[in-house]
C-alpha cells in the first residue's frame, strides 16, 4: 500500500511503495521506494567535465540512499577532515599572531612549535583522506526491528574511469554491506557488488542527469549487496 512521507531538502509527498513486505531477510531496499516524476529537481551539468559528472552521480547517490525508511548518512569522514582542517587554520593564525605580537628572538620557539604541529595537521589530513577514506563517497546505518535489533551498515565508493580508445568516461561504483543482529555477533548477511557504466548513460547530450535510470541502476547495485551478493 503506497505511503507517503516528507522528504529532506525541501521535497514533499514523496509517494513510498514496498514491492515486498519488510521482512528479517530482506529490509526495505531502494528499489521498494518509488519517487514520483513531479518531485524530482532537474539536474544539469557540463557532460564535458568530467569531475561535475563524477560528482553529480555521487550526489545523487547520496540522496538516493538517505531518504525516509533508508539509511541514515554517517559523517565521520567529513568530520575528521574538516576538524584536522580547521585545527591547522587555529594553530597557523595564533602562530603568526604570537610571531607579530612578541619580539622575534623571544618568540622563534613558539613560532617553530607551531610550524611543526600545523605541518604534522595538514599530513595528518591528507593521509587520512587518500589512505582511509579514499574514494568513498558515502557510509549509512540503519537499526529495525523484526522480532530484534537489526542493524545494517552500508558503504559505497566511486571513481572514474577515463576514456580508453572508443570506450567514453565511465562511473565505477562498489558497494559493501553488512547486516547483523545482537550487536553485531550474529552476523545475517554480507555483500560486496561493484559496476561500471557510462556516463553518456546516465547524462543527454545537454548534461541533463537521467535520475530514474541512475536511482534504479544504484538500487539494483545496493539490493544484490543486501542479498549477500558477491560481484
Amino acid at each position: 500500500m503506497a505511503r507517503s512521507k516528507n522528504v529532506e531538502n525541501g521535497h514533499s509527498a514523496r509517494s513510498l511503495s514496498p514491492t515486498t513486505p519488510p521482512s528479517p531477510d530482506k529490509p526495505t531496499g531502494p528499489l521498494s521506494i518509488i519517487i514520483a516524476a513531479e518531485d524530482r529537481e532537474v539536474i544539469k551539468v557540463n557532460n564535458a567535465n568530467v569531475i561535475e559528472l563524477k560528482n553529480a552521480c555521487d550526489d545523487a547517490v547520496k540522496r538516493h540512499l538517505s531518504r525516509p525508511d533508508l539509511f541514515n548518512q554517517i559523517h565521520l569522514h567529513t568530520d575528521v577532515r574538516l576538524g584536522l582542517g580547521w585545527s591547522s587554520v587555529f594553530v597557523a593564525a595564533g602562530t603568526a599572531l604570537y610571531g607579530y605580537k612578541v619580539d622575534f628572538e623571544k618568540s622563534k620557539p613558539i613560532v617553530w612549535a607551531g610550524l611543526i604541529i600545523y605541518i604534522l595537521l595538514t599530513a595528518v589530513q591528507s593521509l587520512y583522506a587518500y589512505f582511509i577514506e579514499g574514494d568513498i563517497v558515502y557510509v549509512g546505518k540503519r537499526k529495525t526491528f523484526f522480532r530484534r535489533i537489526v542493524s545494517e551498515r552500508i558503504s559505497l565508493s566511486s571513481r572514474t574511469i577515463p576514456v580508453k580508445e572508443s570506450t567514453p568516461p565511465s562511473y565505477s561504483l562498489s558497494v559493501s554491506y553488512v547486516r547483523s543482529a545482537s550487536g553485531g555477533k550474529s552476523l545475517l548477511a554480507k555483500g560486496k557488488t561493484q559496476r561500471v557504466k557510462g556516463y553518456n548513460a546516465f547524462f543527454d547530450e545537454e548534461g541533463v542527469m537521467d535520475q530514474e535510470a541512475f536511482e534504479k541502476w544504484v538500487g539494483e547495485l545496493v539490493e544484490e549487496a543486501m542479498e549477500g551478493k558477491q560481484s
